[in-house]
Protein backbone atom coordinates (compact mmCIF):
# COMPACT_ATOMS: atom_id res chain seq x y z
CA UNK A 1 0.00 0.00 0.00
CA UNK A 2 1.55 3.62 -0.95
CA UNK A 3 2.22 5.75 2.06
CA UNK A 4 2.46 9.83 2.70
CA UNK A 5 4.42 11.29 4.74
CA UNK A 6 3.14 13.38 7.12
CA UNK A 7 5.06 16.49 5.68
CA UNK A 8 3.54 15.89 2.31
CA UNK A 9 -0.03 15.64 3.89
CA UNK A 10 0.08 18.59 5.99
CA UNK A 11 0.73 20.82 3.22
CA UNK A 12 -2.51 20.49 2.00
CA UNK A 13 -4.43 20.18 4.76
CA UNK A 14 -6.92 22.74 6.13
CA UNK A 15 -5.76 25.25 8.92
CA UNK A 16 -6.48 24.45 11.91
CA UNK A 17 -7.04 20.65 11.03
CA UNK A 18 -5.53 18.01 13.62
CA UNK A 19 -2.22 16.97 13.04
CA UNK A 20 -1.05 13.66 11.99
CA UNK A 21 1.14 11.06 14.11
CA UNK A 22 2.51 8.76 11.03
CA UNK A 23 2.26 7.96 7.07
CA UNK A 24 -0.85 8.67 5.30
CA UNK A 25 -1.90 5.15 4.23
CA UNK A 26 -4.02 4.99 0.97
CA UNK A 27 -6.79 3.03 2.91
CA UNK A 28 -7.01 6.23 5.21
CA UNK A 29 -7.51 8.30 2.90
CA UNK A 30 -11.72 9.18 2.51
CA UNK A 31 -12.50 12.22 -0.21
CA UNK A 32 -15.34 12.60 1.70
CA UNK A 33 -13.70 13.93 4.60
CA UNK A 34 -13.33 17.61 4.75
CA UNK A 35 -9.24 17.39 5.76
CA UNK A 36 -8.16 14.47 3.38
CA UNK A 37 -5.47 15.68 0.70
CA UNK A 38 -7.35 13.36 -1.71
CA UNK A 39 -9.96 15.99 -2.09
CA UNK A 40 -7.18 17.84 -3.62
CA UNK A 41 -6.59 15.26 -6.70
CA UNK A 42 -10.60 15.13 -7.08
CA UNK A 43 -11.03 18.46 -7.08
CA UNK A 44 -8.17 18.66 -9.94
CA UNK A 45 -9.39 16.32 -11.91
CA UNK A 46 -13.06 17.71 -11.69
CA UNK A 47 -12.20 21.34 -12.97
CA UNK A 48 -13.78 22.46 -15.82
CA UNK A 49 -11.69 21.90 -18.53
CA UNK A 50 -9.29 19.01 -17.04
CA UNK A 51 -10.76 16.12 -17.84
CA UNK A 52 -11.04 17.51 -21.57
CA UNK A 53 -7.09 18.32 -21.69
CA UNK A 54 -6.45 14.96 -20.38
CA UNK A 55 -9.05 13.29 -22.88
CA UNK A 56 -7.42 15.07 -25.63
CA UNK A 57 -4.26 13.89 -24.97
CA UNK A 58 -5.01 10.22 -24.93
CA UNK A 59 -4.18 10.17 -28.35
CA UNK A 60 -0.51 11.57 -28.05
CA UNK A 61 1.75 14.59 -27.78
CA UNK A 62 -0.16 17.93 -28.76
CA UNK A 63 0.65 21.66 -29.63
CA UNK A 64 -0.70 24.53 -27.54
CA UNK A 65 -3.31 25.57 -30.91
CA UNK A 66 -3.92 21.50 -31.86
CA UNK A 67 -4.55 20.90 -27.92
CA UNK A 68 -7.01 23.80 -28.13
CA UNK A 69 -8.71 22.70 -31.12
CA UNK A 70 -9.61 19.33 -29.73
CA UNK A 71 -10.94 20.60 -26.70
CA UNK A 72 -13.03 23.36 -27.81
CA UNK A 73 -14.13 26.79 -26.62
CA UNK A 74 -11.58 27.24 -23.96
CA UNK A 75 -10.11 30.30 -24.13
CA UNK A 76 -6.34 30.60 -23.91
CA UNK A 77 -5.69 31.81 -20.70
CA UNK A 78 -7.48 29.65 -18.97
CA UNK A 79 -5.93 26.14 -21.01
CA UNK A 80 -2.61 27.50 -20.05
CA UNK A 81 -3.76 27.62 -16.12
CA UNK A 82 -5.30 24.16 -16.91
CA UNK A 83 -1.94 23.16 -18.32
CA UNK A 84 0.22 23.85 -15.67
CA UNK A 85 -1.89 22.82 -13.14
CA UNK A 86 -2.00 19.27 -14.49
CA UNK A 87 2.01 19.99 -14.94
CA UNK A 88 2.43 20.95 -11.43
CA UNK A 89 0.22 17.86 -10.41
CA UNK A 90 1.85 15.51 -12.20
CA UNK A 91 -0.30 14.32 -15.02
CA UNK A 92 1.02 16.52 -18.12
CA UNK A 93 4.78 16.98 -19.20
CA UNK A 94 5.36 20.33 -21.08
CA UNK A 95 8.40 20.04 -23.55
CA UNK A 96 10.05 23.12 -24.87
CA UNK A 97 11.90 23.07 -28.15
CA UNK A 98 14.14 26.08 -28.93
CA UNK A 99 12.54 26.08 -32.37
CA UNK A 100 12.22 29.55 -34.43
CA UNK A 101 9.59 30.29 -33.25
CA UNK A 102 9.55 28.40 -30.42
CA UNK A 103 7.85 25.04 -30.35
CA UNK A 104 5.71 23.66 -26.80
CA UNK A 105 4.25 20.08 -26.83
CA UNK A 106 2.54 18.44 -24.16
CA UNK A 107 1.49 14.78 -23.34
CA UNK A 108 0.43 12.78 -20.63
CA UNK A 109 2.71 11.24 -18.05
CA UNK A 110 2.29 7.38 -17.10
CA UNK A 111 0.23 8.97 -13.74
CA UNK A 112 -1.81 11.04 -16.06
CA UNK A 113 -2.55 8.25 -18.70
CA UNK A 114 -3.23 6.09 -15.44
CA UNK A 115 -6.13 8.36 -15.27
CA UNK A 116 -7.68 7.34 -18.98
CA UNK A 117 -9.58 4.04 -17.71
CA UNK A 118 -11.87 5.84 -15.08
CA UNK A 119 -12.31 8.96 -17.09
CA UNK A 120 -13.03 6.79 -20.68
CA UNK A 121 -15.53 5.53 -17.80
CA UNK A 122 -17.58 8.54 -17.36
CA UNK A 123 -17.05 9.58 -21.03
CA UNK A 124 -19.37 6.62 -21.63
CA UNK A 125 -21.54 6.88 -18.87
CA UNK A 126 -22.09 10.22 -20.17
CA UNK A 127 -22.88 9.55 -23.64
CA UNK A 128 -25.29 6.88 -22.21
CA UNK A 129 -27.02 8.86 -20.45
CA UNK A 130 -27.25 12.33 -21.95
CA UNK A 131 -30.82 11.92 -23.04
CA UNK A 132 -31.90 10.93 -19.81
CA UNK A 133 -30.54 13.83 -18.08
CA UNK A 134 -31.36 16.21 -20.64
CA UNK A 135 -35.01 15.14 -20.18
CA UNK A 136 -34.90 15.64 -16.38
CA UNK A 137 -33.98 19.22 -16.98
CA UNK A 138 -36.25 19.90 -19.19
CA UNK A 139 -39.11 18.48 -17.23
CA UNK A 140 -37.40 20.33 -14.20
CA UNK A 141 -37.56 23.69 -15.93
CA UNK A 142 -41.10 23.16 -17.23
CA UNK A 143 -42.09 23.04 -13.65
CA UNK A 144 -40.19 25.70 -12.74
CA UNK A 145 -42.04 28.47 -15.29
CA UNK A 146 -44.91 26.26 -14.28
CA UNK A 147 -44.37 27.11 -10.77
CA UNK A 148 -44.17 30.95 -11.74
CA UNK A 149 -47.08 31.20 -13.94
CA UNK A 150 -48.86 30.06 -10.77
CA UNK A 151 -47.66 32.71 -8.72
CA UNK A 152 -48.36 35.49 -10.85
CA UNK A 153 -51.91 34.44 -12.00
Amino acid sequence: MASTSPAQIERHRSPGAAPLDGPCEVGDLDVLDPDCPSRIVFGRIGERWSMFVILALAGGTLRFTQLRAKVGVVTPKVLTETLRALEADGLVERRAYQDSPPRVEYSLTPLGRSLLEPIHAMRTWAEAHVPEVLESRERHSAAADEAVLAVTR
